[in-house]
């Protein structure tokens, strides 16, 4: 994938969390700058960070329970060690940091 696609890819992904979070009922605040997507938990403070890593075509989730990285297979983002989708992973996350589910479908 040339870095065209892979950027056009990120964006939708990050499009697609943004508005997962917006419509939930969740109090999460998404900031979005210079590739880095922040969702704050208001409730607690704590963070989860997807951010874009251009040079090997990832896609980094920061979150309380750790660093994961994911590449896009088969249109589907993949952990690089366990194969866990990205949806899969940011689900966990957010229960884990927020005390609910949201379904990312991405």
């Amino acid at each position: 994938m040339n870095e065209n696609e892979y950027n056009r890819c990120v964006d939708e992904l990050m499009l697609q969390i943004e508005d997962s979070i917006d419509i939930s009922d969740l109090e999460i605040d998404c900031e979005n700058s210079n590739g880095i997507l922040t969702l704050t938990v208001e409730s607690n403070g704590s963070q989860i960070i997807v951010s874009r890593q251009t040079a090997s075509r990832e896609v980094w989730l920061a979150a309380r329970s750790g660093g994961f990285h994911f590449i896009l297979k088969e249109s589907i983002w993949r952990d690089t060690k366990t194969d866990e989708t990205l949806n899969t992973s940011l689900r966990q996350a957010v229960k884990a940091q927020a005390g609910e589910f949201i379904d990312f479908s991405l």
